[in-house]
């Protein structure tokens, strides 16, 4: 059979692109469990009031600094278009020509609502 092809063989790249998950997965097992250890010996400042209020003040500034800089950015989208003016009146009509005669409110069209 001239035409059978042989089964492929594995190459290294293969291999090492399947042993890349696992890798990873082992990986961040070790410094999760680092980090852990590291926080249980030393462990973070006692959180008080006081630096839960800085905290608080950090983040509203770090917000307010953010959407500022954001409005810088894109301030141009927001600002309303120039409204165009508006054109004359056509030609050869006259306001007072389709005033109503008597000056009150118009009549009703006949035959408008049945």
């Amino acid at each position: 059979m001239l035409g059978a092809r042989l089964p492929r063989r594995p190459r290294i790249n293969d291999l090492l692109l399947s042993l890349t998950v696992p890798a990873v997965v082992v990986a961040s097992g070790v410094y999760t469990v680092c980090h852990c250890r590291r926080l249980r010996r030393s462990p973070p400042p006692a959180y008080s009031r006081r630096a839960a209020r800085d905290r608080a003040r950090d983040a509203v500034a770090d917000a307010e600094a953010g959407v500022t800089d954001a409005y810088a950015l894109l301030g141009g989208l927001y600002t309303d278009p120039p409204a165009p003016r508006p054109a004359g009146p056509a030609p050869g009509v006259n306001g007072a020509a389709r005033a109503a005669a008597h000056g009150g409110p118009s009549l009703p069209v006949p035959g408008g609502r049945r």
